[in-house]
């Protein structure tokens, strides 16, 4: 009972949950509705924490209570054994709840895909990594809304701006950013060659109000045009879509989504405010090169994980080793495995400095 307490650190997230009720008990709380909104936010992922550990500590209960009788010499081997398997599949998926240990984990993200060099055969690649991050999102119960999506010409997308809204959708998102590459025989090659496609994945935070991200309106670029998606009858024959470039950054981001231009334009700025804030970020922990670089090199060096379906049929982490042979499984959004090893070396990481 006291390890499992210390291990989901329930004495802080009480203590937290009692300082965000005292907060509730101010009227001025309520004035501010961004403030109360956030607070209610993380109260209610504390509240979830605790939750999961009572259940877990029952569940050990029961096991300690089978164990008792088995060794009394009752006949409930079978029920400790359902017991112990159930207990140790829920006990890896707090494990990795508890792996997200910084700020943003808990945020919404704003996920990202870009094709490398290589036309229809990146394009299509693209389109197979949002399939397989939408399938993610189902099977994690996520919320996931395309914001913008441009079209290949052939196949596939140019480009997918895609808001993925639950608990710790970021956390769990987060250690996907890098390029991606696909080695396959294409589809599109009449003469049935092998080809190495790359395609690049972002994720960002989505900035709540407890988080101010000053914009100054005169260095934006404000354009309007007509979408080129799916929408309706009145898609085409409005200016409803909106791309805003932020001039400064040169950082450029659009939404397609809604008929209305308003809403439309509200989503570009949760994008933009969203990509400022990871900017920020990354120069405040002092390293050299910014986010936006990276998509300078879709291409060798700076892949994160390989997809190789031809010769041999593997999927590997080049950071954390991970090797999984059932490709399907993978690309049908079972990406959790992947998920959880770079969050255990992230923490590793965090504890070496």
């Amino acid at each position: 009972m006291k390890n499992l307490e210390v291990f989901f650190d329930i004495s802080q997230k009480k203590a937290e949950i009692e300082s965000i009720n005292k907060e509730f008990s101010t009227p001025e709380i309520w004035k501010n509705h961004k403030k109360s909104q956030s607070l209610s936010q993380n109260k209610k992922r504390l509240e979830k924490d605790v939750q999961l550990y009572s259940m877990l500590n029952e569940k050990k209960e029961e096991l300690e209570v089978l164990a008792e009788l088995s060794e009394e010499g009752e006949n409930v081997d079978e029920d400790l054994k359902k017991s112990l398997a159930s207990f140790e599949k829920e006990l890896a998926e707090a494990e990795l709840q508890m792996l997200f240990s910084e700020k943003d984990d808990g945020r919404n993200a704003i996920l990202t895909i870009h094709p490398g060099a290589g036309g229809t055969e990146s394009q299509d690649w693209a389109q197979i990594l949002l399939r397989m991050y939408l399938r993610y999102g189902e099977r994690k119960g996520f919320k996931t809304t395309i914001l913008d999506f441009l079209s290949g010409e052939e196949a596939g997308l140019k480009s997918v701006t895609v808001r993925v809204e639950g608990d710790y959708a970021y956390g769990n998102l987060s250690q996907e950013s890098g390029v991606h590459r696909l080695v396959r025989i294409s589809p599109f090659d009449a003469n049935k060659r092998r080809h190495t496609s790359f395609a690049a994945v972002f994720i960002y935070p989505e900035v709540e109000g407890d988080i101010e991200i000053e914009i100054n309106p005169e260095d934006l670029r404000i354009d309007t045009y007509r979408s080129s998606g799916k929408g309706g009858q009145h898609v085409n024959v409005t200016d409803s879509a909106v791309r805003i470039t932020h001039i400064p950054t040169g950082i450029v981001v659009q939404c397609q989504n809604e008929r209305s231009q308003h809403k439309n334009k509200a989503s570009a700025m949760k994008v933009l405010k969203a990509r400022l804030y990871e900017l920020e970020k990354k120069a405040k922990q002092k390293k050299l090169e910014k986010l936006e670089d990276a998509k300078s090199d879709i291409a060798w060096g700076s892949q994160i994980r390989s997809y190789v379906l031809h010769p041999y049929r593997m999927i590997k982490d080049l950071r954390t080793n991970v090797e999984i042979g059932d490709v399907e499984r993978v690309l049908d959004g079972d990406i959790d495995e992947f998920i959880k090893s770079s969050l255990l070396l992230r923490k590793g990481t965090e504890k070496e400095k």
